[in-house]
């Protein structure tokens, strides 16, 4: 007697069946979102708040990889990087919509777990799903969402406004992600060498949910308010720490010196990273993918911003014409270059 299938196939609800079985579980949660999927637009009303958006793509074998990355996880990655950038901006979320290309490899019951992920992250944030587009692909899965936010005029903060002599910050700590991404294609490589061997995944639980499942950090953008702190410029750590203070810089038109000794890392990146013998804070420069928020604020903030637990002084930004520098523990002044994720040549460069 054969086993009854669990499986859906896509055809058998067809587009618009398969997009009003994805979102009716939908739960709006925003006042300005007026009318949310099921129409030909979302109807938004900010009451005169300004409006920030954002999108990003997600694509399957440059950007995940579904042998190890747990489509549940994927669906809240893909929802809490794009918030990272709305809250990069110093602004609010409140919306997102999602656009999917999917082959039929995929079954109804493996969007149903996609989905599960991004209407996690949706409730953990408070931000409304209020429609996207689904098309074919001819192979593999591309993820692209759009993020909405707001923020009155005078709280946005943007990347090109920093200023000598201010301070260079990060929430959190660095490298993590990357060296979870690390352990990740390590096992991968030892399964299709020996489908037997399990993998070793031991005592590596926070390098891991770094990279399957990273948060916006949401708390950090409350504590500056909070302590009455508004950044000088701002942006979210995708790309590797060294790309991102050289984006801040050049923006500004401004130089920038990082302290090695002042980088966050954690214990365990700075073991795991021994034990694949890299230098930890090459991989909290380049590794990227941690999502923390960098940015800069007045020296004058200096005594409010060092009680907040979640933030470090890295630096400080200077003149143009004294370039981008790290300053070693052996007091060495190396310049700084961003040799971290470039999405063109596909691959972690600088190692």
């Amino acid at each position: 007697m054969e086993a009854k299938s669990n499986r859906t196939e896509l055809e058998e609800f067809g587009e618009f069946g398969l997009i009003q079985h994805l979102t009716q579980n939908i739960q709006l949660r925003q006042p300005s979102t007026k009318k949310g999927v099921g129409d030909d637009a979302a109807v938004l009303d900010y009451e005169g708040l300004q409006t920030v958006v954002t999108t990003d793509m997600l694509v399957e074998k440059v950007h995940f990889d579904l042998m190890y990355a747990p489509l549940k996880h994927l669906g809240y990655k893909a929802i809490a990087v794009n918030l990272s950038d709305i809250y990069a901006m110093n602004a609010t979320p409140s919306q997102v919509t999602v656009s999917l290309a999917i082959s039929n490899r995929f079954s109804v019951e493996a969007l149903e777990e996609l989905y599960s992920g991004m209407l996690k992250a949706c409730e953990i944030y408070g931000v409304d799903l209020v429609g996207g587009d689904t098309t074919t692909s001819p192979s593999g899965m591309v993820i692209s969402v759009t993020a909405m936010g707001t923020a009155n005029p005078e709280e946005l903060v943007y990347r090109h406004t920093a200023r000598s002599g201010d301070l260079l910050c990060v929430s959190g700590d660095l490298g993590a992600a990357y060296l979870g991404l690390q352990i990740l294609e390590r096992e991968k490589q030892i399964f299709r060498e020996n489908s037997s061997v399990q993998p070793d995944l031991e005592g590596k639980d926070y390098l891991l949910e770094r990279q399957l499942k990273p948060e916006a950090r949401r708390e950090v953008i409350a504590e500056l308010k909070n302590a009455g702190i508004k950044p000088t410029a701002m942006i979210d750590i995708s790309d590797g720490l060294a790309s991102e203070a050289i984006h801040l810089a050049r923006n500004s038109k401004l130089g920038v010196n990082i302290f090695e000794d002042k980088i966050p890392i954690d214990p365990l990146a700075v073991n795991q990273s021994e034990e694949f013998g890299m230098d930890p804070t090459v991989v909290a420069l380049n590794g990227g993918e941690d999502y923390e928020l960098l940015f800069t604020v007045a020296q004058s903030d200096f005594e409010q911003l060092k009680s907040l637990p979640h933030i470090s002084i890295i630096g400080h930004m200077k003149g143009e014409d004294e370039g981008y520098h790290i300053i070693g523990n052996n007091g060495s002044q190396i310049t700084l270059q961003a040799q971290g994720w470039d999405a063109f040549l596909k691959r972690e460069q600088g190692y």
